[in-house]
Protein backbone atom coordinates (compact mmCIF):
# COMPACT_ATOMS: atom_id res chain seq x y z
CA UNK A 1 0.00 0.00 0.00
CA UNK A 2 1.29 3.46 -0.84
CA UNK A 3 1.55 4.77 2.82
CA UNK A 4 4.00 7.19 4.31
CA UNK A 5 5.88 6.01 7.37
CA UNK A 6 5.28 7.78 10.68
CA UNK A 7 8.55 9.66 11.09
CA UNK A 8 9.62 12.63 13.21
CA UNK A 9 7.02 11.99 15.90
CA UNK A 10 7.94 13.78 19.12
CA UNK A 11 8.19 11.58 22.19
CA UNK A 12 5.78 13.09 24.67
CA UNK A 13 4.97 12.02 28.23
CA UNK A 14 3.77 8.43 28.28
CA UNK A 15 4.36 7.96 24.55
CA UNK A 16 6.30 4.84 23.61
CA UNK A 17 7.67 5.30 20.13
CA UNK A 18 7.98 1.70 19.03
CA UNK A 19 9.13 2.06 15.45
CA UNK A 20 10.56 4.45 12.89
CA UNK A 21 8.47 3.42 9.88
CA UNK A 22 5.57 1.16 8.94
CA UNK A 23 3.96 0.00 5.69
CA UNK A 24 1.39 -2.52 4.51
CA UNK A 25 2.20 -4.75 1.55
CA UNK A 26 0.31 -4.47 -1.73
CA UNK A 27 -2.61 -6.76 -0.81
CA UNK A 28 -2.75 -5.79 2.89
CA UNK A 29 -1.84 -9.25 4.16
CA UNK A 30 1.37 -8.12 5.81
CA UNK A 31 2.64 -5.24 7.95
CA UNK A 32 6.31 -4.21 7.88
CA UNK A 33 7.86 -2.06 10.60
CA UNK A 34 11.35 -0.61 10.92
CA UNK A 35 12.98 0.06 14.28
CA UNK A 36 16.24 1.27 15.79
CA UNK A 37 17.53 -2.32 15.87
CA UNK A 38 16.07 -3.84 12.69
CA UNK A 39 12.77 -4.61 11.03
CA UNK A 40 9.85 -6.99 11.50
CA UNK A 41 7.26 -8.49 9.16
CA UNK A 42 3.86 -9.39 10.57
CA UNK A 43 1.02 -11.40 9.04
CA UNK A 44 -2.34 -9.61 9.27
CA UNK A 45 -4.58 -12.36 7.88
CA UNK A 46 -6.37 -13.02 11.19
CA UNK A 47 -8.07 -10.77 13.72
CA UNK A 48 -7.21 -12.54 16.97
CA UNK A 49 -3.50 -13.08 16.37
CA UNK A 50 -0.60 -11.16 14.90
CA UNK A 51 2.22 -13.47 13.84
CA UNK A 52 5.74 -12.12 13.44
CA UNK A 53 6.97 -14.01 10.37
CA UNK A 54 10.44 -12.51 10.15
CA UNK A 55 12.89 -10.32 12.06
CA UNK A 56 15.93 -8.72 10.44
CA UNK A 57 18.85 -7.05 12.18
CA UNK A 58 19.89 -3.68 10.82
CA UNK A 59 20.26 -0.39 12.72
CA UNK A 60 17.74 2.41 12.28
CA UNK A 61 15.58 1.03 9.46
CA UNK A 62 13.46 3.85 8.04
CA UNK A 63 12.20 2.12 4.88
CA UNK A 64 11.04 -1.50 4.69
CA UNK A 65 8.83 -2.72 1.85
CA UNK A 66 7.72 -6.29 1.13
CA UNK A 67 6.58 -7.53 -2.28
CA UNK A 68 3.13 -9.01 -1.72
CA UNK A 69 3.53 -12.25 0.32
CA UNK A 70 6.86 -13.13 -1.28
CA UNK A 71 10.30 -13.37 0.33
CA UNK A 72 11.53 -10.20 -1.36
CA UNK A 73 11.98 -7.29 1.01
CA UNK A 74 13.65 -3.90 0.45
CA UNK A 75 15.41 -2.22 3.37
CA UNK A 76 17.02 1.22 3.78
CA UNK A 77 18.82 2.27 6.96
CA UNK A 78 19.68 5.67 8.41
CA UNK A 79 23.26 4.46 8.74
CA UNK A 80 23.47 4.19 4.91
CA UNK A 81 20.56 6.28 3.61
CA UNK A 82 21.80 6.25 0.00
CA UNK A 83 21.89 2.46 -0.29
CA UNK A 84 18.98 0.13 -1.01
CA UNK A 85 19.36 -3.49 0.06
CA UNK A 86 17.14 -6.17 -1.48
CA UNK A 87 16.88 -9.41 0.52
CA UNK A 88 15.43 -12.89 0.18
CA UNK A 89 14.52 -12.96 3.84
CA UNK A 90 13.45 -16.62 4.09
CA UNK A 91 16.90 -17.71 2.93
CA UNK A 92 18.66 -14.96 4.82
CA UNK A 93 20.54 -13.81 1.72
CA UNK A 94 21.00 -10.54 -0.10
CA UNK A 95 19.81 -10.41 -3.71
CA UNK A 96 21.51 -7.13 -4.54
CA UNK A 97 22.07 -3.57 -3.41
CA UNK A 98 22.18 -0.22 -5.19
CA UNK A 99 23.68 3.09 -4.14
CA UNK A 100 22.29 6.44 -5.29
CA UNK A 101 23.45 10.03 -5.55
CA UNK A 102 21.38 11.20 -2.59
CA UNK A 103 19.29 9.91 0.29
CA UNK A 104 16.51 7.46 -0.55
CA UNK A 105 13.15 8.86 0.54
CA UNK A 106 10.75 6.10 -0.54
CA UNK A 107 10.57 2.77 -2.36
CA UNK A 108 7.57 1.30 -4.21
CA UNK A 109 7.10 -2.23 -5.59
CA UNK A 110 4.82 -4.22 -7.83
CA UNK A 111 5.32 -7.46 -9.77
CA UNK A 112 6.95 -5.62 -12.68
CA UNK A 113 8.80 -2.62 -11.29
CA UNK A 114 10.80 -1.36 -8.31
CA UNK A 115 10.79 2.45 -7.96
CA UNK A 116 13.25 4.42 -5.83
CA UNK A 117 12.43 8.07 -5.13
CA UNK A 118 15.01 10.69 -4.16
CA UNK A 119 14.32 14.37 -3.55
CA UNK A 120 14.88 15.40 -7.17
CA UNK A 121 15.06 12.15 -9.13
CA UNK A 122 13.31 8.79 -9.55
CA UNK A 123 14.87 5.45 -10.53
CA UNK A 124 12.86 2.66 -12.16
CA UNK A 125 14.17 -0.91 -11.97
CA UNK A 126 12.96 -4.12 -13.59
CA UNK A 127 12.10 -6.19 -10.54
CA UNK A 128 12.81 -9.56 -12.17
CA UNK A 129 16.54 -8.89 -12.56
CA UNK A 130 16.87 -5.56 -10.69
CA UNK A 131 18.36 -3.82 -13.73
CA UNK A 132 17.97 -0.06 -13.91
CA UNK A 133 15.63 0.79 -16.79
CA UNK A 134 15.11 4.52 -16.48
CA UNK A 135 16.17 7.53 -14.46
CA UNK A 136 13.87 10.53 -14.20
CA UNK A 137 16.24 13.39 -13.45
CA UNK A 138 15.43 16.92 -12.28
CA UNK A 139 11.94 16.08 -11.07
CA UNK A 140 10.27 18.82 -8.98
CA UNK A 141 11.63 19.04 -5.44
CA UNK A 142 9.95 16.27 -3.42
CA UNK A 143 11.34 16.42 0.15
CA UNK A 144 9.10 13.62 1.48
CA UNK A 145 9.62 11.25 -1.45
CA UNK A 146 5.90 11.25 -2.20
CA UNK A 147 4.97 8.82 -4.98
CA UNK A 148 2.55 5.97 -5.70
CA UNK A 149 2.93 2.89 -7.89
CA UNK A 150 -0.03 0.92 -9.22
CA UNK A 151 -0.29 -2.54 -7.69
CA UNK A 152 -1.55 -3.83 -11.05
CA UNK A 153 1.66 -4.78 -12.85
CA UNK A 154 -0.05 -4.79 -16.25
CA UNK A 155 -0.02 -1.01 -16.27
CA UNK A 156 2.59 -0.09 -13.61
CA UNK A 157 1.42 3.51 -13.43
CA UNK A 158 3.60 5.78 -11.32
CA UNK A 159 2.32 9.04 -9.81
CA UNK A 160 4.51 11.76 -8.32
CA UNK A 161 4.37 15.55 -7.81
CA UNK A 162 4.61 17.51 -11.03
CA UNK A 163 5.23 20.76 -9.15
CA UNK A 164 6.74 21.85 -5.84
CA UNK A 165 4.35 24.78 -5.43
CA UNK A 166 0.93 23.50 -6.55
CA UNK A 167 -0.87 20.17 -6.42
CA UNK A 168 0.00 18.92 -9.89
CA UNK A 169 0.35 15.15 -10.43
CA UNK A 170 2.52 13.53 -13.08
CA UNK A 171 1.23 10.09 -14.12
CA UNK A 172 4.01 8.02 -15.71
CA UNK A 173 3.84 4.65 -17.46
CA UNK A 174 6.65 2.66 -15.82
CA UNK A 175 6.19 -0.24 -18.26
CA UNK A 176 6.52 1.79 -21.47
CA UNK A 177 8.74 4.40 -19.79
CA UNK A 178 6.76 7.44 -20.91
CA UNK A 179 4.68 10.21 -19.36
CA UNK A 180 0.93 9.67 -19.64
CA UNK A 181 -0.72 12.80 -18.32
CA UNK A 182 -0.54 15.75 -15.93
CA UNK A 183 -3.41 16.25 -13.47
CA UNK A 184 -4.15 19.63 -11.87
CA UNK A 185 -5.40 18.16 -8.60
CA UNK A 186 -5.05 20.85 -5.91
CA UNK A 187 -4.03 24.46 -5.39
CA UNK A 188 -1.57 23.51 -2.63
CA UNK A 189 1.37 21.07 -2.86
CA UNK A 190 0.56 17.35 -2.65
CA UNK A 191 0.69 15.42 0.63
CA UNK A 192 -0.68 11.95 -0.25
CA UNK A 193 -1.23 9.76 -3.32
CA UNK A 194 -2.54 6.24 -3.88
CA UNK A 195 -3.89 4.06 -6.71
CA UNK A 196 -6.72 1.56 -6.45
CA UNK A 197 -5.85 -2.10 -6.99
CA UNK A 198 -6.73 -2.13 -10.69
CA UNK A 199 -4.81 1.09 -11.40
CA UNK A 200 -7.86 2.81 -12.84
CA UNK A 201 -8.28 5.41 -10.09
CA UNK A 202 -5.87 7.74 -8.30
CA UNK A 203 -6.66 9.51 -5.01
CA UNK A 204 -4.82 12.61 -3.82
CA UNK A 205 -4.72 15.09 -0.94
CA UNK A 206 -2.88 18.37 -0.55
CA UNK A 207 -0.90 19.80 2.35
CA UNK A 208 -4.06 21.52 3.57
CA UNK A 209 -5.70 18.12 4.02
CA UNK A 210 -9.27 19.36 3.76
CA UNK A 211 -10.25 17.86 0.39
CA UNK A 212 -9.51 14.43 -1.09
CA UNK A 213 -10.01 13.96 -4.82
CA UNK A 214 -10.23 10.84 -6.96
CA UNK A 215 -9.29 10.86 -10.67
CA UNK A 216 -9.62 8.36 -13.49
CA UNK A 217 -6.38 6.88 -14.86
CA UNK A 218 -4.94 7.48 -17.36
CA UNK A 219 -7.44 10.14 -18.50
CA UNK A 220 -7.08 12.30 -15.37
CA UNK A 221 -10.79 13.12 -15.13
CA UNK A 222 -12.05 14.07 -11.67
CA UNK A 223 -14.51 11.43 -10.48
CA UNK A 224 -15.08 12.16 -6.78
CA UNK A 225 -14.36 14.85 -4.25
CA UNK A 226 -14.58 14.27 -0.52
CA UNK A 227 -14.32 16.83 2.24
CA UNK A 228 -12.36 15.66 5.25
CA UNK A 229 -13.06 18.82 7.21
CA UNK A 230 -13.17 22.61 7.02
CA UNK A 231 -12.29 23.78 10.53
CA UNK A 232 -8.56 23.09 10.44
CA UNK A 233 -5.74 22.06 8.17
CA UNK A 234 -4.30 18.63 8.90
CA UNK A 235 -1.40 16.51 7.74
CA UNK A 236 -2.76 13.46 5.92
CA UNK A 237 -0.34 10.58 6.46
CA UNK A 238 -1.95 7.89 4.32
CA UNK A 239 -4.64 7.14 1.75
CA UNK A 240 -5.74 3.61 0.87
CA UNK A 241 -8.44 2.04 -1.30
CA UNK A 242 -10.25 -1.17 -0.44
CA UNK A 243 -9.36 -4.04 -2.79
CA UNK A 244 -12.64 -3.68 -4.70
CA UNK A 245 -12.15 0.09 -5.07
CA UNK A 246 -15.50 0.89 -3.44
CA UNK A 247 -14.04 2.57 -0.35
CA UNK A 248 -11.18 4.96 0.41
CA UNK A 249 -9.73 5.57 3.86
CA UNK A 250 -7.64 8.53 5.01
CA UNK A 251 -5.66 9.01 8.22
CA UNK A 252 -3.93 12.11 9.52
CA UNK A 253 -2.34 13.59 12.62
CA UNK A 254 -5.79 14.03 14.15
CA UNK A 255 -7.77 11.51 16.17
CA UNK A 256 -10.14 10.66 13.30
CA UNK A 257 -9.77 8.22 10.41
CA UNK A 258 -12.28 8.79 7.59
CA UNK A 259 -13.70 6.19 5.20
CA UNK A 260 -15.36 7.45 2.03
CA UNK A 261 -17.64 5.47 -0.27
CA UNK A 262 -17.16 5.82 -4.01
CA UNK A 263 -20.66 5.70 -5.43
CA UNK A 264 -22.38 7.67 -8.12
CA UNK A 265 -25.79 9.05 -7.22
CA UNK A 266 -28.17 7.97 -9.94
CA UNK A 267 -30.82 10.54 -11.00
CA UNK A 268 -33.33 7.69 -11.35
CA UNK A 269 -33.07 7.02 -7.62
CA UNK A 270 -34.11 10.58 -6.87
CA UNK A 271 -37.10 10.28 -9.17
CA UNK A 272 -38.23 7.09 -7.45
CA UNK A 273 -38.21 8.83 -4.05
CA UNK A 274 -39.63 12.35 -4.49
CA UNK A 275 -38.62 13.55 -1.02
CA UNK A 276 -37.86 17.08 0.05
CA UNK A 277 -34.11 16.31 0.27
CA UNK A 278 -34.15 14.87 -3.26
CA UNK A 279 -35.92 17.98 -4.51
CA UNK A 280 -33.39 20.28 -2.81
CA UNK A 281 -30.56 18.17 -4.24
CA UNK A 282 -31.91 18.64 -7.76
CA UNK A 283 -32.17 22.37 -7.22
CA UNK A 284 -28.56 22.55 -6.03
CA UNK A 285 -27.41 20.54 -9.04
CA UNK A 286 -29.25 22.84 -11.42
CA UNK A 287 -27.99 25.96 -9.64
CA UNK A 288 -24.37 24.80 -9.76
CA UNK A 289 -24.40 25.34 -13.52
CA UNK A 290 -24.72 29.09 -12.99
CA UNK A 291 -22.48 29.50 -9.92
CA UNK A 292 -18.71 30.03 -9.62
CA UNK A 293 -16.69 26.81 -9.71
CA UNK A 294 -15.66 27.13 -6.04
CA UNK A 295 -19.31 27.16 -4.92
CA UNK A 296 -20.23 24.43 -7.38
CA UNK A 297 -17.45 22.18 -6.06
CA UNK A 298 -18.69 22.60 -2.50
CA UNK A 299 -22.11 21.30 -3.51
CA UNK A 300 -20.64 18.09 -4.92
CA UNK A 301 -18.45 17.23 -1.97
CA UNK A 302 -19.46 14.18 0.06
CA UNK A 303 -18.52 13.69 3.68
CA UNK A 304 -17.25 10.52 5.30
CA UNK A 305 -19.29 7.34 5.00
CA UNK A 306 -17.68 5.86 8.13
CA UNK A 307 -15.25 7.11 10.79
CA UNK A 308 -12.92 5.86 13.49
CA UNK A 309 -12.09 7.81 16.64
CA UNK A 310 -8.58 6.98 17.77
CA UNK A 311 -7.55 7.33 21.39
CA UNK A 312 -4.56 9.44 20.40
CA UNK A 313 -3.83 12.83 18.91
CA UNK A 314 -0.76 14.14 17.09
CA UNK A 315 0.78 10.74 16.39
CA UNK A 316 1.35 9.69 12.81
CA UNK A 317 -0.22 6.49 11.60
CA UNK A 318 -1.02 4.56 8.44
CA UNK A 319 -4.36 3.00 7.57
CA UNK A 320 -5.56 0.30 5.17
CA UNK A 321 -8.80 -1.46 4.28
CA UNK A 322 -8.68 -5.25 4.15
CA UNK A 323 -10.92 -8.30 4.10
CA UNK A 324 -9.90 -10.49 7.03
CA UNK A 325 -11.77 -13.71 7.78
CA UNK A 326 -14.35 -12.75 5.15
CA UNK A 327 -15.31 -9.43 6.76
CA UNK A 328 -14.26 -5.87 5.89
CA UNK A 329 -11.82 -4.37 8.38
CA UNK A 330 -9.91 -1.15 8.85
CA UNK A 331 -6.30 -1.51 10.00
CA UNK A 332 -4.46 1.36 11.69
CA UNK A 333 -0.77 1.05 12.58
CA UNK A 334 0.20 3.87 14.91
CA UNK A 335 3.58 5.15 16.03
CA UNK A 336 2.47 4.43 19.61
CA UNK A 337 3.41 0.82 18.83
CA UNK A 338 -0.04 -0.70 18.28
CA UNK A 339 -2.01 -2.16 15.40
CA UNK A 340 -5.73 -1.44 15.74
CA UNK A 341 -8.34 -3.53 13.88
CA UNK A 342 -11.87 -2.20 13.37
CA UNK A 343 -15.01 -3.69 11.88
CA UNK A 344 -16.46 -1.71 8.98
CA UNK A 345 -20.15 -1.82 8.13
CA UNK A 346 -20.19 -1.61 4.31
CA UNK A 347 -23.98 -1.08 4.25
CA UNK A 348 -24.60 1.68 6.78
CA UNK A 349 -21.15 3.01 7.65
CA UNK A 350 -21.11 5.14 10.79
CA UNK A 351 -18.71 4.72 13.69
CA UNK A 352 -16.45 1.69 13.27
CA UNK A 353 -16.06 -0.72 16.19
CA UNK A 354 -12.64 -1.61 17.60
CA UNK A 355 -12.43 -5.40 17.80
CA UNK A 356 -8.73 -6.00 18.38
CA UNK A 357 -5.65 -4.16 19.56
CA UNK A 358 -2.22 -5.73 19.02
CA UNK A 359 0.95 -4.48 20.66
CA UNK A 360 3.76 -4.65 18.12
CA UNK A 361 6.58 -4.32 20.66
CA UNK A 362 7.02 -4.08 24.40
CA UNK A 363 9.92 -3.69 26.79
CA UNK A 364 10.64 -7.43 26.87
CA UNK A 365 10.27 -7.71 23.08
CA UNK A 366 7.49 -10.24 23.56
CA UNK A 367 4.44 -9.95 21.36
CA UNK A 368 1.39 -9.05 23.41
CA UNK A 369 -2.17 -9.21 22.20
CA UNK A 370 -4.84 -7.18 23.91
CA UNK A 371 -8.43 -7.92 23.06
CA UNK A 372 -11.07 -5.30 23.75
CA UNK A 373 -13.26 -6.61 26.55
CA UNK A 374 -15.83 -3.84 26.56
CA UNK A 375 -17.71 -5.20 23.55
CA UNK A 376 -17.10 -8.96 23.33
CA UNK A 377 -20.18 -9.41 21.19
CA UNK A 378 -18.58 -7.30 18.46
CA UNK A 379 -16.10 -10.08 17.72
CA UNK A 380 -18.82 -12.56 16.78
CA UNK A 381 -19.41 -13.19 13.06
CA UNK A 382 -21.70 -10.70 11.38
CA UNK A 383 -24.50 -11.46 8.93
CA UNK A 384 -23.38 -12.35 5.45
CA UNK A 385 -25.34 -9.43 4.04
CA UNK A 386 -22.84 -7.02 5.61
CA UNK A 387 -19.84 -8.57 3.90
CA UNK A 388 -18.43 -7.32 0.64
CA UNK A 389 -15.80 -10.06 0.53
CA UNK A 390 -17.26 -11.42 -2.68
CA UNK A 391 -16.71 -8.11 -4.42
CA UNK A 392 -13.29 -7.61 -2.83
CA UNK A 393 -11.87 -10.82 -4.32
CA UNK A 394 -10.66 -9.61 -7.68
CA UNK A 395 -9.65 -12.05 -10.41
CA UNK A 396 -5.92 -12.23 -11.00
CA UNK A 397 -4.66 -10.01 -13.79
CA UNK A 398 -3.02 -11.71 -16.78
CA UNK A 399 0.64 -10.89 -17.37
CA UNK A 400 1.40 -7.77 -19.35
CA UNK A 401 2.10 -8.16 -23.03
CA UNK A 402 3.78 -4.77 -23.11
CA UNK A 403 7.15 -4.74 -24.85
CA UNK A 404 9.76 -2.79 -22.89
CA UNK A 405 11.88 -0.26 -24.70
CA UNK A 406 15.06 -1.66 -23.18
CA UNK A 407 16.27 1.81 -22.18
CA UNK A 408 18.93 1.80 -19.49
CA UNK A 409 21.18 4.43 -17.95
CA UNK A 410 23.26 4.92 -14.85
CA UNK A 411 22.01 8.35 -13.82
CA UNK A 412 23.86 8.23 -10.51
CA UNK A 413 22.82 4.72 -9.46
CA UNK A 414 25.56 2.24 -8.77
CA UNK A 415 24.95 -1.48 -8.61
CA UNK A 416 26.33 -3.03 -5.45
CA UNK A 417 28.03 -6.33 -4.90
CA UNK A 418 25.73 -9.26 -5.49
CA UNK A 419 26.56 -12.23 -3.27
CA UNK A 420 28.48 -14.54 -5.67
CA UNK A 421 27.26 -17.81 -4.22
CA UNK A 422 23.67 -16.65 -4.32
CA UNK A 423 21.50 -18.43 -6.86
CA UNK A 424 20.18 -15.08 -8.05
CA UNK A 425 23.61 -13.61 -8.73
CA UNK A 426 23.23 -14.49 -12.40
CA UNK A 427 19.86 -14.23 -14.08
CA UNK A 428 16.39 -13.20 -12.93
CA UNK A 429 15.10 -13.14 -9.38
CA UNK A 430 12.99 -16.23 -8.69
CA UNK A 431 11.35 -16.66 -5.32
CA UNK A 432 11.03 -20.44 -5.38
CA UNK A 433 9.68 -20.71 -1.82
CA UNK A 434 6.25 -19.77 -3.19
CA UNK A 435 4.51 -20.18 -6.52
CA UNK A 436 4.21 -16.48 -6.49
CA UNK A 437 6.74 -14.70 -8.61
CA UNK A 438 5.07 -12.82 -9.86
CA UNK A 439 2.72 -13.48 -6.90
CA UNK A 440 -0.62 -14.68 -8.20
CA UNK A 441 -4.11 -14.93 -6.79
CA UNK A 442 -5.82 -13.03 -4.00
CA UNK A 443 -4.16 -13.61 -0.63
CA UNK A 444 -6.97 -12.21 1.50
CA UNK A 445 -8.78 -14.42 3.97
Amino acid sequence: MESQEPQDVPDGPGVYRAFICASFNQDTTSLSVGTKTGYRLFSVTAVDKLDCIHEGECPDVYIVERLFSSSLVVVVSLSMPRRMNVYHFKKGTEICNYSYSNNILSVRLNRQRLVVCLEESIYIHNIKDMKLLKTLLNTPTNPTGLCALSVNHSNSYLAYPGSATIGEITVYDANNLSTLTLIQAHDSPLAALTFNASGTKLASASEKGTVIRVFSVPEGQRLFEFRRGMKRYVSISSLSFSADGQFLCASSNTETVHIFKLEQHSPSQDEESPTWSAYVGKMFTAASTYLPSQVSDMMHQDRAFATVRLNMFGLKNICALATIQKLPRLLVASSDGFLYIYNVDPQDGGECVLVQKHRLFDSSEDQVEEKEEENPEDVSPQPASQSYAATVALPSTPPSSTTLMGYSEDGGAQKGEVIPEHEFAEGPVCLDDENEFPPVGNQSN
